[in-house]
């Protein structure tokens, strides 16, 4: 949190889908993502079916289904195992 306070990304938790959007679009600026970004529903049930929370990884072929799920984060991160699971991902979808 104190990293948050030096950088200025401080929030109450937000109370509606409105809310939420206008936080994660400041972090988003703030932290000068480059690459997308997605929001749950105010629900959250995409991090309840994916098990987003702590940290993880995934990665999701053309199809939609779940190539590859790391381990939880930041421990469980394997970059060796994305990058083999990208190239069967990739392999697989050029043989198609």
């Amino acid at each position: 949190m104190q990293s948050n306070i030096k950088e200025q990304i401080v929030f109450s938790s937000p109370k509606n889908e409105e809310e939420r959007a206008f936080v994660a679009g400041a972090c988003v600026r703030k932290l000068g993502l480059k690459f997308p970004a997605v929001l749950d529903e105010f629900g959250n049930s995409t991090e309840r079916a994916y098990t987003g929370w702590p940290d993880r990884i995934y990665l999701i072929d053309s199809q939609g289904r779940i190539a590859y799920k790391s381990k939880p984060g930041p421990f469980g991160f394997k970059p060796d195992l994305l990058a083999a699971a990208l190239v069967q991902t990739l392999g697989a979808q050029a043989d198609k």
